[in-house]
């Protein structure tokens, strides 16, 4: 069943040095009433800077790049290559200010079209189930740092 959708970008993720915001755009900012009483929101973004014909046909790879990690469909990973290139990340408000909301950091790039943005209700229960992957902090944290650095020498390469 072939059929299409259609997404317009809201905004757009801003990074300059260590600050970073979404920039609403102006037909949207009325939709901003109220947020200011969240501390996080939901930030959904298109990986736009990754959108090749191969990314999107890629089904399996190794967590977090990592050869050690067993290969693994991508609906069970976070990794950028997927047939639709969006992105949701948890971002704690900073600041309100008129159409832009600073935030603590984001998973993209600057540029980044965000395609919606949603408050943040923890659940009341969080009892989840991880595979053995997922729960090597450690490890995650050492490539976090690691994807953080790669993209800022690629930021700095253009």
């Amino acid at each position: 069943m072939e059929s299409s959708i259609s997404i317009h970008p809201i905004g757009v993720v801003r990074k300059s040095g260590d600050d970073v915001w979404i920039e609403v755009f102006e037909e949207y900012t009325d939709g901003l009433l109220g947020l200011e009483g969240f501390s996080h929101i939901w930030v959904f973004y298109w990986f736009d800077q990754n959108d090749t014909p191969e990314n999107r046909l890629t089904l399996q790879v190794h967590p977090r790049k990592d050869s050690r990690n067993p290969l693994t469909g991508i609906f069970a990973t976070h990794a950028p290559v997927r047939p639709n290139l969006i992105a949701l990340s948890r971002c704690k408000i900073m600041s309100i200010t008129d159409n832009t909301i600073k935030i603590d950091g984001i998973d993209a790039m600057d540029g980044s079209p965000v395609i919606d943005i949603k408050c943040y209700i923890p659940p009341e229960d969080e009892a989840v189930r991880l595979p053995d992957w997922v729960n090597n902090r450690e490890q995650m944290t050492e490539d976090r740092k690691q994807m953080t650095e790669d993209r800022k020498q690629r930021t700095e390469n253009r």
